[in-house]
């Protein structure tokens, strides 16, 4: 088994209140979801308007198959105009992890 994780880290381009911060991450993650059968979640930044954190997992039995998930999922990101890519942090645990 692999498990692989992203926390991607945007900020947000015209936001001035949460409710329009949840209107820009809502559809974000349900099209992650929905495209890649991840797990995906806002996990940081919470109380600010422009900024915040997603974590994202995707486990599978073949490691190719994680990297791919994982990368197809930081391109949709990265291609959504109303959001910038701050940062990226990938992690990989295989099954000879201790």
């Amino acid at each position: 088994m692999y498990v692989g994780t992203l926390s991607i880290d945007l900020l947000l381009g015209d936001v001035r209140s949460l409710k329009q911060k949840r209107s820009v991450i809502r559809p974000i993650v349900a099209e992650l979801q929905r495209k890649y059968a991840v797990s995906v979640a806002e996990v940081a930044e919470q109380d600010l308007y422009r900024r915040t954190r997603i974590g994202l997992a995707a486990v599978s039995g073949d490691a190719g198959h994680v990297t791919d998930v994982l990368d197809r999922c930081e391109r949709l990101v990265a291609a959504r105009p109303e959001v910038e890519l701050l940062s990226v942090r990938r992690r990989f645990h295989g099954e000879d992890d201790d």
